[in-house]
């Protein structure tokens, strides 16, 4: 299987949160936007200055965030990227899920007819499916 990652996705795994993604780790090959690496390093930034972790925590949480992201192929956030986020979507899109999903398309177009597409955001998986995407929620 190949997957198509949002960032939901990962920070429920790097932060041990409940309700992780049960297929964690089972696709042949993973993808995932450019602004995953900024989405991701923002949110241990602000858990950083909220106090939620300290600098032991910190360090392990970067460490395993950048071993996950050395697993992933990522999709440039390109001038086409930019204008297909721009478009009108089929249901209701936040800017960065945007992102992600016509990310996703590109790489379903270019290399993987089969991606699934895997997010925590019911919202996001609406867009998806919509979109033409299996879409795997937990």
């Amino acid at each position: 299987m190949n997957i198509y990652l949002d960032s939901s996705i990962i920070l429920r795994v790097l932060l041990d949160q409940p309700r992780q993604f049960s297929q964690w780790g089972e696709w042949e090959k993973a993808y995932s936007s450019e602004l995953l690496g900024v989405e991701c390093r923002r949110v241990i930034d602000r858990l950083r200055l909220e106090g939620a972790l300290d600098d032991e925590a910190l360090a392990q949480t970067v460490e395993e965030f950048v071993k996950i992201e050395k697993t992933i192929t990522r999709v440039r956030v390109t001038k086409s990227v930019i204008m297909a986020a721009a478009r009108s979507m089929p249901t209701v899109v936040k800017t960065l899920d945007a992102f992600h999903l016509v990310s996703a398309m590109a790489i379903r177009d270019r290399r993987a007819s089969d991606l699934c597409f895997a997010t925590h955001d019911s919202q996001q998986a609406t867009a998806a499916r919509a979109l033409g995407f299996s879409c795997l929620e937990s």
